[in-house]
C-alpha cells in the first residue's frame, strides 16, 4: 500500500490561494500584496507536482508499491480529476453562452460581439492552432502504443528472434518501440510549445485585453485557462518522456503515467475543439 501523501491538501490549498489572487487582481487591480500571494500560491503548486510526481514514481518503479488494485484505483482517480476540469471548462462556456444569447445578453449586451470589440478571424492563427493540436494527438496516440508494446516485449534477446530494423539501425523488439515512443512523444512535445507560442503571439495581436467588455474576459479566460493546461500536459509528457529514455515503462513495469498523459492530452485536443468551433467561429 502506498503512504499517506500531503500533496493533494497543498495542492488544494495553492489552487485555492492562486484564485483567491486572480479574482483579487482582477476586481482591485495589482498590489505588492497580490503579486506576493499569486507568486507564493503558483510556487506552491509548482512545488507540489514536483514532490507529488516523485514520490509516484519512487512508489511504482523503484519500491514496486503500484499492485494491480493501487494502479485501478489511480485511473479511477485520473477520470474524476478529468470529470472535474469538464465541469470547470462548462462553466467557462455557460459564462459566455449567458453573455452572448442569455440573460445577461438581453439585458444589456445586444450585440455579439459587442461593438468596437473586433473579434480575431478563426481561419488563420486559430485554424493553425488547432491543426497543430490535432496532430499531436495523433502523435501521442502513435507514443502510446509504442509505450504499450516496450513495455511488453523483454529487452533481452540473446537468440537474436526479434530484431527489427528503425531509420536503418537494428534495434531488438523492447528497444525499437521505445525508440519509436521517445520520437513520437518527443514531437507531441515540441507540437505543444509550439500551440503554447502561437496563442501568446495572438494574444499579443489582439486588437482587445480581459478588461474589454464580457466578450474580452469570456474570451481570454477560456483560451487562458486551455493555455494553462496544455502547458501542464506538455510538462506532462515531458516527464514521461524522460521516464521512457531512463526505462521506467520497460518490461513487466506497468505505463499508467503515459495513459494518464495521452489521456489528459486528449482531453486538451478535444477541449480545444469546443473553444475553437464556440468562441472563434461562432463568436466570430
Amino acid at each position: 500500500m502506498v503512504d499517506v501523501s500531503p500533496w493533494p491538501l497543498s495542492a488544494s490549498i495553492g489552487a485555492l490561494g492562486f484564485t483567491i489572487g486572480f479574482v483579487t487582481y482582477v476586481h482591485e487591480g495589482m498590489s505588492m500584496l497580490v503579486c506576493c500571494f499569486l507568486l507564493g500560491s503558483f510556487s506552491l503548486i509548482a512545488l507540489t507536482a514536483v514532490r507529488w510526481w516523485g514520490d509516484v514514481i519512487v512508489e511504482s518503479t523503484f519500491l514496486g508499491n503500484h499492485t494491480s488494485l493501487v494502479v485501478l484505483n489511480l485511473k479511477y482517480g485520473f477520470w474524476f480529476f478529468v470529470l472535474s476540469e469538464a465541469f470547470l471548462f462548462v462553466s467557462f462556456f455557460w459564462a459566455f453562452f449567458n453573455s452572448s444569447i442569455g440573460e445577461l445578453s438581453q439585458q444589456g449586451v445586444g450585440h455579439w460581439p459587442p461593438l468596437g470589440v473586433k473579434s480575431i478571424c478563426p481561419w488563420k492563427v486559430p485554424a493553425l492552432n488547432t491543426a497543430v493540436l490535432v496532430g499531436s494527438g495523433l502523435f501521442v496516440n502513435w507514443a502510446h502504443g509504442a509505450v504499450k508494446a516496450h513495455g511488453l516485449v523483454s529487452m533481452d534477446d540473446s537468440k537474436g528472434n526479434n530484431i527489427k530494423v528503425f531509420l536503418g539501425r537494428s534495434y531488438t523488439g523492447g528497444e525499437y518501440w521505445r525508440i519509436h515512443g521517445l520520437i513520437s512523444l518527443g514531437i507531441t512535445i515540441i507540437l505543444g510549445i509550439f500551440f503554447t507560442w502561437l496563442q501568446a503571439t495572438e494574444y499579443y495581436m489582439a486588437s482587445y485585453t480581459i478588461a474589454d467588455s464580457v466578450f474580452g474576459s469570456a474570451f481570454f479566460i477560456l483560451t487562458g485557462f486551455h493555455g494553462a493546461h496544455v502547458i501542464a500536459g506538455t510538462l506532462f509528457l515531458t516527464v514521461c518522456w524522460v521516464r521512457l529514455y531512463l526505462y521506467h515503462f520497460s518490461y513487466q513495469h506497468h505505463h499508467f503515467g503515459m495513459y494518464a498523459a495521452t489521456i489528459y492530452w486528449h482531453f486538451v485536443d478535444l477541449v480545444w475543439v469546443f473553444v475553437y468551433g464556440i468562441i472563434y467561429i461562432w463568436g466570430h
